[in-house]
């Protein structure tokens, strides 16, 4: 338990010193818009008709997953889940990247060490992300089993906070 606590106390010291802490006054929407990095997430939220929801009051703590992360994805599959046909589906997907409430990174890893070594984070969709430290690093842990690193914290918005992923993140069908 003690290396538990050291190793969490060691990997917050190093989330925070190494966290992009700007304060804006822009939404989660136009932090996102503001990174070259997140075009294709923005562009899917707009398909999914979800920028009102998402400059809404919230707030929200969004896992954004970068324009790598959507290249990872099978060939094909960002085209079809960005027709209006698949609009349920890329809503489906992309609210499974949000959390209701502000988690700072330090608030995820505390909840990490109140679960012994695990946090539960439910998502608006429903949904459930699972969040471990592994190798010093926050890690979520989809539905299905897939692994997503977070790569940059605690990017704030007047309405919630962002965390930037290197995977997209799928629910249960």
């Amino acid at each position: 338990m003690k290396l538990l606590i050291n190793t969490a106390v060691i990997v917050a010291t190093a989330f925070l010193f190494t966290s992009a802490m700007t304060k804006t006054k822009k939404d989660i929407v136009d932090v996102a818009i503001s990174s070259k990095v997140h075009t294709t997430l923005v562009k899917a939220i707009k398909a999914a008709d979800l920028v009102t929801t998402l400059k809404g009051m919230g707030p929200f703590t969004v896992f954004a997953p970068t324009n790598t992360a959507f290249s990872k994805l099978p060939s094909g599959t960002l085209t079809n889940l960005l027709k209006p046909e698949n609009q349920s589906k890329l809503v489906s997907i992309l609210t499974y990247h949000v959390v209701s409430g502000t988690l700072n990174a330090n608030d995820i890893l505390v909840a990490i060490q109140d679960g012994g070594g695990k946090a539960l984070l439910t998502t608006v969709s429903g949904g459930s992300l699972t969040a471990k430290v592994v190798k010093g690093k926050v890690v979520l842990i989809d539905a299905k089993g897939n692994k997503s690193t977070v790569t940059n914290t605690n990017l704030e918005a007047t309405n919630g906070v962002i965390h930037v992923i290197d995977r997209v993140l799928l629910p249960n069908d």
